[in-house]
This record gives C-alpha cells, sequence and structure tokens, in this order.
C-alpha cells in the first residue's frame, strides 16, 4: 500500500497503489488530507489504476474526502478504476458522491 501525491495547478492527484483495506486506509488518508490541507485544490482525483484489492475501508476513504471537500466545494473525482472496483463503487453509490471514470483525468475543470 502507498500513496504517491502529485500537484499541479489546482488539481490534486493521489495515485494508490496495493490493497486498500482497515490497515492501510488510515495512513492514506493522512496522506491526502495533508496534501488537502497543503495545496486548497479546486479537484481531488483519486486514481486506482494501481489498487489491486479494496474492501469497505476504500468507500469510507472515499466518502471522508468527499466531506472535507465539500466545505470547500472542491469536486472529488475517482479514475482509472479497474472493473472490479469500479463495480463495488458503483454499488456502493460513490457515483452520487463524485465523478467516477475507468479512465484518466479529461482536464483541470473536470474528470
Amino acid at each position: 500500500m502507498s500513496v504517491n501525491i502529485q500537484s499541479s495547478g489546482r488539481v490534486v492527484v493521489a495515485y494508490l497503489s496495493g490493497e486498500i483495506d482497515h490497515h492501510s486506509a488510515k495512513q492514506m488518508r493522512e496522506q491526502i488530507d495533508a496534501a488537502l490541507n497543503s495545496y486548497m485544490p479546486s479537484m481531488l482525483a483519486l486514481d486506482f489504476k494501481d489498487v489491486t484489492f479494496m474492501d469497505s475501508s476504500g468507500i469510507g476513504l472515499i466518502m471522508g474526502r468527499y466531506r472535507l471537500l465539500s466545505k470547500t466545494a472542491a469536486q472529488l473525482c475517482i479514475i482509472n478504476t479497474p472493473e472490479h472496483i469500479y463495480k463495488i463503487m458503483k454499488l456502493a453509490g460513490i457515483e452520487k458522491l463524485a465523478k467516477l471514470s475507468k479512465g484518466e483525468i479529461k482536464n483541470e475543470t473536470g474528470c
């Protein structure tokens, strides 16, 4: 499990990798939240391309970031979502909170 965070303008991208479970989600949350506090982005993209496993802790990770971003009217995007994780997110209703995509960010104004 790891998080690589990059900032470009008003966009922060968190590249997640490995397994997202109860043990790894806390560290991921802390790293992403620190970046949000530092950069104050208008958009956060969570890149799931290299995530191999996700349980309900991943859904909690997304929902918590959504709550933080909603205070600043920033947008949340979930990108590069593998098919098996995409299905979990759709079932959980994540597309009601964030833009959910199997592809990459299209531009800085949206996913």
